[in-house]
């Protein structure tokens, strides 16, 4: 039995030495190329890693498969040690920006290895790592942005109820944290649309599927971490200035964002230099469901910008007052002294229509101020990035003019307190100014960026080497009389450098100190001494040039980048005009009035009109609608009339004008008096969630309890069609109960329209004090139904649904047995009525 047990140790440990002799083997087979990638490769298992091979970026093993798949690019194998062959695809390196955008935008996080040193140089093994890894929130490419869309990565940490949401932009800077119920997380991550989600992996909180959801160890978001991470971060010795300091999840979720970007994209630290802090309840809450019922800023069919509101009433002319609109629709005010100081500014350009035209043509075409400050404080901006972001601060002195402002800054108005905020920012035009050129070259490597006497230095090399090339130039009339060579040449390229190149018929003419240097098949190419030295002239100069540009232009970008947060706040006022200018316009276009704001609860709408709809009509085509809501008197308004005739419209229409109010704008109407709302619920259409195994009645349900729980006296509800997904009894004993519930519960009481096929429900107005009966009017000619698009009071008495389908074009033959079919239901709903509804 022991001498058993001793077999068995003694077998283990030979397969113990066999297998560790086998992996010393495989490691011994594999490249040193290969190696070195898979060293790479263990430190960002989850991107796909750029590997850096000359002019390819190549991938490998799985990377590769899914480079060819999703770039569509061919997939190859290469051999990497004996019997190693693995999967391989490779991209160009000069067209990287357009293989990573497809990359990122499927949510892919590219890892880019570069060669560290220069492969001619080198003996042995080139140098490579990994400079940066590109995720969707961190991208910094202007090729693979939205001039007008933000690019977010957010942070989320949800604790004991509470949640901490902090979002950054590190392409413009921005960088704000809250702290909020947990219920009211999902609606900020709405309204942001991050391109990428951080959270802990320990946290249990639904998001939406279509987001990229990056998940580290809880230990990223330890409190204490983050706050020492941002106090290093910003030198401050308190988180009290930043507005943070008692918000415990706030403070993680901004402590993990910044480990993040300085994980990913150190250089882009440094563009981050704020952190603000803001209250959800300074502002209305817009859910996800709400923003694609309104179509706010995408069309619910086609999924794009077209026909939305932002496509209508976006008439900035720069990418950074296109951000700001966009934020601001998607974040109204409650604060009336806000909003007021927004509409001054509006209607100010709104009547000064020579201002407003003068501040458009000094605006359009103004470079994205916003990101290249920060691409210039990050080190990564271009030469004629530089001269862009200088005409754009020039065009800061002609605005603030146009607007009336003084250099004393001692303006009155409502627009005297952008005027206050429009900085000359004058010693960074000059400095632009005087040290680069007007056209400079794209890159550092061609030279010509730095212009002539800026450098006392530069100048004298440029003046040697043109010196030195004025001699080549001569050089070839010389020697042609000199020799009497005719066809004598004098040429450069990068392999010979410089040489005098004889055609084989004339080499008994050549003089004997010329000396031969390459042989041609019809001629010979030759060099003097003094060829020579004028060669190392020119070329030693060039490189010197372009060594000394090179740091030139670093140094005037660190001169910029130390005044970006004066530069940024510039951006930031010319981004306010531009939307305050486009707004007005957008006023002035489309007939919009001025809304009043009070707090008395009603909402009072005259002529009211659908911004988007009225645009794809004929001009004074769309026929405008009163509106008056009221918690003390006409609370919930109960809206009748068949499919087509316009309901949705109106529901819609009255929603919109409210936001829009609310954001700062000018509204669609011939006069709106809007008491503050603090959220705007719709229940609008049927859709379903497979994905969630919801019906589309389920659906319906879950939106409209949601309502019901969360709605205030100070909300608008836009009901249209409740309990359609069911049976008519089932779904008119709902539509019932809700309606009821809105207006009886003590908590509730908010102003509503409800929209329904239901006409039974006009009978609500005869015993409920606070509801209005008004439907959309129809007329019948020869048997056709008109619709008149107009709301007007009382309820309708029958839904017309058998004339829409006629409309939609139903074979004549089920039209006619469809009519016998509704006289026979109406008598037996006639005769089964014993009991009124009650």
């Amino acid at each position: 039995m022991a001498t058993f047990a001793l077999l068995c140790i003694l077998n283990t440990f030979q397969s113990i030495h066999t297998t560790i002799i086998r992996r010393r083997g495989s490691a011994n087979v594999v490249t040193p190329l290969r190696r070195q990638y898979l060293k790479v490769k263990q430190k960002y298992p989850e991107a796909i890693v750029l590997f850096r091979l000359g002019d390819f970026y190549e991938t490998f093993d799985e990377d590769a498969r899914i480079a060819s798949r999703e770039l569509d690019i061919v997939l190859t194998g290469r051999e990497m040690g004996k019997g190693q062959r693995v999967p391989m695809a490779g991209l160009p390196y000069h067209a990287l920006d357009n293989y990573l955008g497809k990359l990122i935008s499927r949510g892919y996080k590219v890892a880019i290895c570069e060669q560290l040193t220069d492969p001619d140089a080198s003996k042995g093994l080139v140098e490579r790592d990994v400079i940066r890894v590109v995720t969707p929130g961190t991208v910094i490419e202007p090729g693979l942005l939205q001039g007008k869309v933000n690019n977010y990565l957010v942070g989320l940490v949800v604790d004991k109820g509470q949640a901490g949401i902090a979002h950054a932009d590190i392409t413009t800077g921005e960088f704000a944290t809250t702290q909020l119920p947990a219920d009211q997380a999902l609606f900020q991550i709405e309204r942001l649309k991050p391109s990428e989600l951080l959270a802990p992996e320990g946290m249990d909180f639904a998001v939406p599927g279509e987001l990229t959801v990056t998940r580290r160890d809880d230990l990223w978001f330890d409190l204490e971490e983050a706050r020492e991470l941002l106090l290093r971060h910003f030198g401050a010795a308190t988180l009290e200035a930043f507005g943070c300091a008692h918000l415990p999840l706030a403070v993680r979720a901004a402590g993990a964002v910044l480990r993040y970007v300085a994980d990913t994209q150190k250089a882009a630290l440094g563009q981050v230099t704020r952190l603000s802090t803001y209250s959800a309840g300074d502002f209305m809450t817009l859910d996800g469901q709400t923003q694609r019922n309104l179509e706010l800023f995408q069309n619910s069919r086609s999924g794009t910008l077209a026909s939305s509101l932002l496509s209508v009433i976006d008439l900035t002319k720069t990418a950074m007052g296109g951000r700001l609109l966009r934020r601001w629709l998607g974040q109204p005010l409650l604060s009336r002294e806000a909003l007021e100081r927004r509409l001054d500014a509006v209607q100010w350009f709104y009547e000064n229509a020579l201002a407003r035209n003068q501040v458009a043509s000094f605006l359009n075409g103004v470079a994205d101020l916003e990101r290249l400050v920060n691409r210039v404080k990050g080190g990564m901006a271009l030469p004629r990035e530089v001269v862009a972001l200088r005409r754009a601060l020039e065009v800061a002195p002609e605005v603030k003019s146009a607007m009336g402002g003084s250099e004393q800054g001692q303006d009155t108005g409502p627009v005297a307190w952008l005027n206050s905020e429009l900085k000359p920012c004058e010693d960074i035009v000059f400095l632009i100014a005087q040290a680069i050129r007007e056209e400079p070259a794209s890159n550092l490597d061609e030279g010509g960026v730095i212009r002539d006497g800026f450098s006392e230095e530069l100048d004298a090399l440029r003046q040697s080497s043109r010196n030195a090339r004025q001699f080549l130039a001569d050089l070839e009339r010389d020697e042609r009389e000199r020799t009497g060579i005719k066809s004598l040449k004098v040429g450069y390229n990068r392999v010979f450098g410089y040489y005098i190149e004889v055609s084989k018929p004339n080499l008994a003419q050549v003089p004997p100190h010329y000396i031969r240097k390459q042989t041609l098949v019809g001629a010979e190419r030759f060099y003097t001494p003094e060829l020579k030295e004028y060669e190392s002239q020119v070329l030693n100069a060039e490189e010197r040039i372009v060594e000394l540009e090179a740091g030139l232009f670093r140094q005037v970008c660190q001169q910029i980048g130390a005044q970006a947060e004066r530069l940024l706040a510039t951006a930031h006022a010319l981004a306010q005009v531009d939307v305050f200018g486009g707004l007005a316009e957008a006023a002035v276009r489309y007939r919009y009035v001025r809304p009043e704001l009070a707090d008395d609860g009603v909402l009072s709408i005259t002529g009211g009109r659908h911004p988007v709809v009225e645009r794809s009509l004929p001009e004074g085509s769309f026929v405008p609608n009163d509106t008056l809501l009221s918690n003390e008197e006409a609370q919930l308004i109960i809206l009748t009339g068949p499919n087509m005739a316009g309901k949705s419209t109106y529901l819609r229409q009255v929603a919109l004008i409210v936001l829009m109010a609310q954001t700062g704008s000018f509204v669609p109407a011939e006069s709106a008096a809007v008491g503050m709302i603090d959220r705007i619920f719709t229940r609008i259409g049927a859709q379903e969630d497979l994905a969630a195994g919801q019906s589309t009645f389920m659906v319906e349900m879950v939106e409209s309890a949601n309502i019901l729980h969360n709605a205030t006296s100070r909300s608008l509800i836009i009901l249209d069609e409740i309990g359609r997904g069911t049976s008519t009894y089932d779904g008119l004993s709902i539509a019932r109960a809700v309606a009821e519930y809105i207006h009886n519960h003590p908590r509730l009481g908010a102003k509503t329209l409800f929209a329904t096929h239901y006409h039974e429900l006009v009978e609500l107005a005869g015993y409920l004090p606070r509801v209005r009966n008004f439907n959309v009017a129809v007329t019948e000619e020869e048997g056709k139904v008109i619709f008149l698009r107009k709301v007007i009071p009382g309820g309708a008495d029958r839904s017309y649904g058998i004339h829409v389908a006629q409309l939609a074009g139903l074979p004549r033959s089920v039209i006619r047995r469809a009519e016998e079919v509704l006289v026979e239901l109406e008598g037996d709903s006639r005769a089964r009525h014993a009991v009124p509804l009650r």
